[in-house]
C-alpha cells in the first residue's frame, strides 16, 4: 500500500482521499482552511455526498486517513500526491490555474522523496507539461519528480459509488516509472485502466464533458422544437433511448445544464480551440443553446400572466441536480436575473 497526500477537500479531492483510503491506502487530506479541517476530524463531511461522511468516519477511527493545513508534512514524505483544488472560469472562459500553481509550488519546496504529483483538477490541454516544469525550477531536494493526469470522472450526488465502481480509470504518464505507480495505487480499485499520454488523458476528460453537455443541449433543442409541432419530448427520450448508438443517459429536457464542471469545462475547451485558431462549433452550439434555455420557463410564463408585480414565485429544488447541495451555475440562481419582485425558493434537492 501507499502513503498518498492530497491537496484540496472538494468534490475531487476529499472523495478520492476517502476512497484511496477506504481501499487500504495511507492518506492525508490537505486543506488551507482550518475550520473546515478540524470539521472533517470531527468526522463531518463539509458537503454532502451519498456514503462520503460515512466513510470518512469509518477510515479516520481505522487510522487510514487524516486531514492537516500542514502541507509540508504531508507532502515530504508521500508516495503520491494528488492535485484536486479547483480551477474556476475566468471572464474570458479560460480555466484559473493560480490554485495549481500554488500547490505546485508548495510541493516542490516540501518533497523530500521520489515523487508523482498526480493532477486530477480538470486543466487546460498542456497544463501538466508546465505543472512539471514548474515543479522541477523549484525543487528543494535532489528527488525525482514528475507529473502524471489523472482526471475524475464522478457525477455529484453518486461520486463515491462512481470512484469506487468506476467505468474505467484514465491515467496520463510520460514514464514506464509514473505508469507502473499509477498502475500499482490503483490496483486495489480492480478497474479497468486507459493508460495515455497525458495530453490525451486532459483532452480526454474535456472531450467526455462536453459530449455529455451537447447531449443536453440537443434534446433541449429538440424539447423546444417538439412544442412548436406537438410532439411529447418524453415520448421522443423514450424512443431514442432504446437505440444503443444514443443511449438513455442525458436525454431529459430542462432548462439548461449547471453545476461546477458542464459550464466551465465548454467554455474552456471552446477557449482552448480559439487559442489554437480553431472554431469548435459544436461545443460554441451546446453553450449558446445553454444560455438561451435558462430563460424558456420566463417566457413561457410572460405568455400566461399580465405582470410580476407583486407576485411571489417558488422555486421548487435550488441546487443543478438531484443529490448534491451544489448551488454552483444552477438554473435556479437565474431567476436573480428575471427581476422578480418577491421570490421564495423552496428546495427538495438540496441537503
Amino acid at each position: 500500500m501507499y502513503k498518498i497526500a492530497v491537496a484540496g477537500t472538494g468534490y475531487v479531492g476529499l472523495v478520492a482521499g476517502v476512497c484511496f483510503a477506504e481501499v487500504g491506502h495511507q492518506v492525508t487530506c490537505v486543506d488551507i482552511d482550518k475550520e473546515k479541517v478540524n470539521l472533517m476530524k470531527s468526522g463531518v463531511s463539509p458537503i454532502y455526498e451519498a456514503d462520503l461522511q460515512e466513510l470518512m468516519q469509518k477510515n479516520y477511527a481505522d487510522g487510514r486517513i487524516d486531514y492537516t493545513t500542514d502541507y509540508a508534512s504531508a507532502y515530504k514524505d508521500a508516495d503520491a500526491i494528488f492535485i484536486g483544488v479547483g480551477t474556476p472560469e475566468q471572464a474570458d472562459g479560460s480555466a484559473n490555474l493560480s490554485y495549481i500553481a500554488t500547490v505546485a509550488r508548495q510541493i516542490a519546496e516540501s518533497v523530500e522523496k521520489d515523487c508523482l504529483v498526480v493532477v486530477k483538477s480538470t486543466v487546460p490541454v498542456g497544463t501538466n507539461d508546465k505543472v512539471e516544469q514548474f515543479i522541477q525550477d523549484f525543487l528543494v531536494h535532489d528527488v525525482r519528480m514528475e507529473v502524471a493526469s489523472n482526471p475524475e470522472f464522478l457525477a455529484q450526488g453518486s461520486a463515491v459509488h462512481d470512484t469506487l465502481h468506476a467505468e474505467r480509470v484514465v491515467i496520463g504518464t510520460e514514464s514506464k516509472w509514473a505508469e507502473d505507480l499509477l498502475m500499482g495505487l490503483y490496483e486495489p480499485f480492480y478497474l479497468p485502466i486507459v493508460s495515455v499520454n497525458r495530453r490525451s488523458a486532459e483532452m480526454i476528460k474535456y472531450a467526455s464533458n462536453d459530449f455529455l453537455a451537447l447531449k443536453i443541449s440537443y434534446m433541449n433543442d429538440i424539447a423546444n422544437l417538439c412544442e412548436l409541432v406537438g410532439a411529447d419530448i418524453q415520448d421522443v427520450a423514450k424512443g431514442m433511448s432504446y437505440d444503443d448508438r444514443i443511449g438513455s443517459k442525458f436525454l431529459n429536457a430542462g432548462i439548461g445544464f449547471g453545476g461546477s464542471c458542464f459550464p466551465k469545462d465548454t467554455k474552456a475547451l471552446e477557449n482552448l480551440a480559439r487559442q489554437n485558431g480553431y472554431e469548435l462549433k459544436t461545443v460554441k452550439a451546446a453553450i449558446d443553446v445553454n444560455e438561451e434555455q435558462k430563460t424558456m420557463l420566463y417566457k413561457k410564463a410572460s405568455k400566461r400572466l399580465i405582470t410580476f408585480n407583486g407576485l411571489k414565485v417558488a422555486v421548487l429544488g435550488l441546487t443543478f441536480k438531484p443529490g448534491t447541495d451544489d448551488l454552483r451555475e444552477a438554473a435556479s440562481l437565474g431567476f436573480r436575473a428575471w427581476h422578480y419582485p418577491n421570490i421564495v425558493r423552496l428546495c427538495r434537492n438540496s441537503n
